[in-house]
């Protein structure tokens, strides 16, 4: 699937204080990187995301995945779990997805947006709304909270 970049300041608050920026120290960041891409998974694990195996790996603010899940969505709900937390501006990755399909696009909400103006955007139809919402859950429980910067998954029709 390769990189995603996102917004570093912004999204989901996972990391403790000392954890959100990656330390310029090499020997800080040796304490801190294992401790960033534990989080980032127990992230992905509470969510309830499916995976055969997942590996993260942090390497400043970016993030490493690797290991194998079913399809491509469930890839790309894991990129962009991990992805839209406040302290990552790239995602890596390298799952690999034991039955293929045509890859989803991303959007980057902007400062106004909805769920159905974006549905109006992208599929020509504001009342499909709910089908860009059923493809980012579990990371949205609501089609109203939605935030400039977050990155969405919009699966094709």
């Amino acid at each position: 699937m390769g990189l995603l970049s996102f917004f570093k300041g912004v999204g989901e608050k996972i990391f403790h204080k000392e954890q959100v920026a990656a330390p310029a120290d090499p020997a800080q960041a040796e304490k801190v990187e294992p401790l960033r891409a534990q989080a980032l998974l127990d992230h992905v694990k509470q969510l309830g995301l499916a995976y055969n195996a997942l590996t993260v790996k942090t390497k400043g603010d970016t993030v490493i995945l690797s290991g194998s899940v079913k399809s491509q969505e469930d890839a790309e709900k894991i990129a962009l779990a991990v992805g839209n937390v406040e302290g990552v501006s790239a995602v890596d990755n390298q799952l690999d997805v034991a039955e293929p399909t045509p890859a989803g696009t991303f959007y980057t909400v902007k400062s106004g947006d909805s769920l159905s103006k974006i549905a109006k955007e992208v599929y020509g139809d504001a009342t499909k709304y709910g089908i860009i919402f059923e493809a980012n859950k579990p990371m949205l429980k609501d089609p109203d909270l939605i935030y400039p910067d977050q990155v969405l998954r919009i699966p094709q029709l």
